[in-house]
This record gives structure tokens, sequence and C-alpha cells, in this order.
């Protein structure tokens, strides 16, 4: 576990990423979350039912992503357990953000899968956005729908709901966000001028294997010095 001043930096992040989420009005209100790990055990995640203009640090609710469970009397997110469902399958993951974004929210409804269309698309969420099985929020079904749908992808839509996005931070999930909300209009407006066209699929996988590659390097170049 990390002492309670890193776990306060987090938690002051997370505020910061929720009030960035309403900005960008990929949500609204109390709609949506966003969860941070912390540890091999935990993660941080956003309170149930709270405006994030609100939010203040102790707010954030510290669960063990590997059971559920957590401690105070803040109840957290209602998606907590999609959350603690990806940190246990995605050891990569470092950031989950969940949104309502109009556009990606849009096709959801439609339940229609985005296929590679925007070179960014295919790099940064991978070779196509899958749309998961409708099922009522909150539920094992919903998780279990989700986790499968975004599985080889940085983000999934959710049929009907919205969207989840993952980063390796904070940082990338929130790239992911966008990306995917400009790939989503992208395939709307498309779809008025005949229709969207694909890049090929193979030449998509590679594109998303050579980013993921590329950014991993980076972001060990880019490291403090200890």
């Amino acid at each position: 576990m990390e002492n309670n001043e890193s776990l306060k930096l987090v938690r002051q992040q997370i505020i910061d990423g929720g009030l960035r989420l309403v900005k960008e009005g990929l949500v609204a209100r109390t709609w949506g979350n966003i969860s941070i790990r912390v540890d091999e055990k935990h993660m941080l995640i956003t309170p149930s039912g709270r405006p994030y203009k609100d939010l203040a640090p102790d707010d954030i609710v510290l669960v063990n992503y590997h059971t559920s469970g957590y401690e105070g009397g803040v109840k957290p997110s209602s998606e907590k357990d999609l959350h603690c469902e990806i940190y246990r399958t995605r050891k990569e993951v470092q950031a989950v953000i969940h949104t309502h974004q109009m556009n990606a929210s849009t096709v959801a409804a439609a339940r229609r899968e985005v296929p590679p269309i925007l070179d960014d698309m295919a790099q940064i969420i991978g070779p196509s956005v899958r749309v998961a099985r409708y099922a009522h929020s909150a539920t094992r079904k919903i998780t279990r729908n989700t986790v499968r749908a975004l599985k080889g992808r940085n983000a999934a839509l959710m049929a009907n709901h919205g969207a989840v996005c993952v980063g390796r931070d904070l940082e990338e999930a929130f790239v992911v966000c966008q990306v995917l909300e400009k790939a989503c209009r992208a395939f709307i407006e498309a779809e008025f001028l005949g229709g969207a066209k694909s890049i090929n699929r193979f030449e998509a996988h590679l594109m998303h294997r050579l980013y993921i590659r590329k950014y991993s390097r980076e972001a060990d170049q880019n490291k403090p010095a200890v």
C-alpha cells in the first residue's frame, strides 16, 4: 500500500479527472466514474452519486479489487465491480474511465461495432470497438459482457448505456475517451456518405501493437531517475 501522502495525491488526481470529464462533455452531473490502481490489491474510485465539483480527497474510496471490499462510510461507484474485474484481468491497465459521452452512447444505442476507420483509433484503441451485450448496470452480467468486449482493446461500448476506456495511466485513458468520441462521430457521419471504409484489419492490429510497444518504451524512458 502506498503511503497516505501518495494516496492523497492520487485522490486529487481522480477529482481533477472528474472535473475534466464534465468540462469536456464526456459526462454530466454525477454520471460516469474514474478509478486508478494504486497497488497489487487496491484501487481508488469515485463515490456513488456525488457531483464532481463537490468532491474532496476523503470522498474517493479505497477498494480491494480482488474482493470488492471497502472501508468507511462513503459508498464507491455502483460500477466498482466492473473496474475491479478489469484490474484483475488486465495487468497493464492502471486507470479506468466509464463515460456517457454523446457520440459513443449513440453508437452504443445502435449496437454497432465500430470498424478501424481512423489511424489514431486503430493505434490507440485497437482494430475495432466492440459493443458489450446489454445488461442492467452494476450487475455481474454487464461486468462479464463488458470485460469480454474489452479484450485486446482499450475501449468498449456498452449497449444502450455508454462506454468504458482504459489506459496505462489516467492521461492515456483520457486520450482513449477522446479518440473514441472522434471515431464514433466519424462513423455516424460517414453513414450519411455511403458508409465508413475500414482500414485493413491486419494493418489495424499491427498499428495497435506498434503503438503499445512505442508508448511503453517512451514511458520507461520518461520515468524519473531514482
